[in-house]
C-alpha cells in the first residue's frame, strides 16, 4: 500500500396490548354483578390500546362457582409482553415482504426499459454473463451476510428518509453501545444502474462489529432517475443522517461519508453542491457541510468527462452513459475534479471536510489516476486531502473480496484508524480493537481467486 500524504494531517477525521387472557370470550351470565358489567362498559368504552382486564374479580367468583358445578372455560395465560414483541416482529416481517414485493415489480419494469436502451450488444452482454458467474462464485458469503441483513436484530431497513420510491436507507447497529457512537453514511455503488442499499451489508456488518453505526443510503438509479436525481436522494439522505442518527445512538458530530465506485461519485458530487450552495446568500439547507467529519472516496471516478471512452470500451455504452448524465453539456458540471480546479470554486474547496481517496492499482473499471486526479486538484485549490493506493488491488477486491476473505482487511482497517484517530478515548484502543476482531473467512480462497478473474468490473 502506497500513501501519499497532502499538507493535511492523515485523520480526518423496532403492539397492541391484548387482553389478559386469549381463547375464546365469555359472555356475562346472570351471575356477573352490576358493578363489574359496568367496569366492563367503562372499559369498552376506552381505546383499545388502553384497555385493562376488568373481569378479574367476577370472573374469579364466576369460576369458582362453575369449578363447585363442575363446568368453566378454561383460559391460557399468556405473557404480556410476548404478545407485543411478536406482534411487532409480524408486522415487520409483513412491512419487508410488502416492500420487497413492490421493489421486484418495480425493478423489473425498470430493467425492461433498461433493455431498450441497451439494444443487443455483446459487449453488455458479456459483462451480464460474467456478473452471474462472479455472483454464483461468491454465493456462499453473500448467503451468510443476506441471512444476517433480514434476521439481525442490529439492522434496521427501509427506513424513510425522504419521498422518492427509493429514498430510505439501512441501519446497522453495534452491539454494544456504551455512549454515542461514530457514524458512517455510505453510498454505494453500482455503475448508476444496478446500486441497492443492500449491496452496503458487508461493509455495515464490519464497522457494526466495530463500534461504529452505518447508514447506507439507496437512491434511484437509471432509468428510474438520472444524475441530479441520484445526488438529490444522497443529499437528502446525508440530512436525515445529520439530523436523525442520536436518535439510534449515533454521535452528530462524528459523521463520515463513505462513496465507492459511482457512489463515490455521486456522493462527492452531493458533499461539493452543498459547499458550493453554501458559499451562496439566502440559501436555506438542511445539513451543512461542516457536519462531515470526513469524506472516503472508494474507487470512485470523480472526472467523468475523461471517462466516457473508457466507460464504453467496457460495456457502459456512450449513449447509456451520457443519458444517464442527462447529455454531454453536463458532464462538467457533475464532474467533481473539473468543478474544484476552477478557481471561483476555491472558498467552496475551503468549505469541504477532510477528503481520503482510496484506490487500488490493478482496478481497471475506473483507473487509479482518477483518484489521483482528484487529489491533485483539490490540493491545488487548497483542498484537505489524501491518497491511499493499494499495490495489485482490482475494483472488487477492497470491498468485496478482501472483506470475504477474512483475516486483515486493509482498507477497513485504515478507515477505523482514521476514524478512532478523532476520538481521545478509542484513539488509545484503535489497534486493539482492530487487531482483536479478526473477521472469519466467508468463501473458500480458490472461489475468490476465481471470480477475481471473471469479475467483469
Amino acid at each position: 500500500m502506497q500513501l501519499e500524504v497532502g499538507p493535511s494531517s492523515r485523520s480526518p477525521s423496532r403492539e397492541g396490548r391484548e387482553e389478559g387472557a386469549i381463547g375464546g370470550d365469555e359472555t356475562p351470565t346472570s351471575s356477573t354483578s352490576s358493578s363489574a358489567a359496568a367496569a366492563e362498559d367503562a372499559n369498552l368504552e376506552r381505546p383499545l390500546l388502553l384497555r385493562t382486564p376488568q373481569r378479574a374479580a367476577s370472573d374469579g367468583a364466576a369460576g369458582a362457582a362453575a369449578a363447585a358445578g363442575g363446568g368453566g372455560v378454561r383460559r391460557r395465560a399468556v405473557s404480556e409482553p410476548c404478545l407485543p414483541a411478536r406482534a411487532e416482529r409480524s408486522r415487520s416481517f409483513g412491512r419487508d415482504v410488502g416492500h420487497a414485493a413492490a421493489e421486484t415489480f418495480l425493478l423489473t419494469r425498470l430493467a425492461l426499459i433498461l433493455l431498450r436502451y441497451l439494444g443487443i450488444g455483446y459487449r453488455w452482454i458479456t459483462k451480464f454473463l460474467a456478473l452471474c458467474c462472479y455472483a454464483m462464485l461468491l454465493m456462499p458469503g453473500f448467503v451468510q451476510i443476506g441471512y444476517y441483513y433480514f434476521f439481525s436484530r442490529q439492522v434496521r431497513r427501509s427506513i424513510v428518509y425522504g419521498e422518492q420510491p427509493r429514498n430510505r436507507l439501512d441501519l446497522y447497529l453495534p452491539t454494544n453501545m456504551n455512549g454515542l457512537q461514530p457514524v458512517v453514511a455510505f453510498v454505494t455503488g453500482g455503475a448508476w444502474i444496478i446500486g441497492y442499499k443492500a449491496w452496503g451489508a458487508l461493509l455495515g456488518r464490519r464497522l457494526a462489529e466495530r463500534g461504529v453505526i452505518v447508514a447506507c443510503i439507496d437512491y434511484r438509479n437509471f432509468p428510474q432517475g438520472t444524475i441530479s436525481d441520484m445526488v438529490e436522494d444522497a443529499s437528502q439522505g446525508i440530512s436525515f443522517v445529520c439530523n436523525n442518527i442520536t436518535s439510534y445512538g449515533g454521535d452528530a458530530n462524528r459523521i463520515y461519508l463513505v462513496g465507492q465506485s459511482a457512489g463515490a461519485h455521486i456522493a462527492a458530487c452531493a458533499l461539493l453542491n452543498q459547499a458550493i450552495k453554501e458559499c451562496g446568500e439566502g440559501e436555506s439547507s438542511s445539513w451543512s457541510v461542516s457536519q462531515i467529519k470526513a469524506y472516503f472516496g472508494i474507487s470512485g471516478g470523480y472526472n467523468i468527462v475523461n471517462l466516457v471512452d473508457h466507460f464504453h470500451a467496457r460495456g457502459l455504452y456512450r449513449s447509456i452513459f451520457l443519458s444517464i448524465m442527462e447529455g454531454e453539456q453536463s458532464l462538467r458540471r457533475f464532474s467533481p475534479e473539473v468543478v474544484v480546479r476552477d478557481p471561483s470554486a476555491r472558498h467552496a474547496v475551503s468549505l469541504l471536510p477532510h477528503i481520503v481517496l482510496f484506490h487500488g492499482t490493478s482496478d481497471c473499471s475506473i483507473p487509479s489516476s482518477a483518484s489521483k486526479a482528484f487529489a491533485d486538484a483539490l490540493r491545488s485549490n487548497g483542498g484537505k486531502v489524501d491518497l491511499v493506493l493499494f499495490e495489485g488491488k482490482t475494483h472488487t477486491d477492497l470491498f468485496i473480496q478482501d472483506p470475504l476473505r477474512g483475516g486483515r482487511d486493509e482498507l477497513l482497517e485504515d478507515i477505523v484508524a482514521m476514524i478512532n484517530s478523532d476520538d481521545d478515548d478509542a484513539s488509545t484502543h484503535a489497534n486493539d480493537v482492530i487487531a482483536g476482531s479478526p473477521a472469519r473467512r466467508l468463501v473458500p480462497e480458490f472461489m475468490l481467486k476465481l471470480a477475481r478473474r471473471i469479475s467483469p468490473f
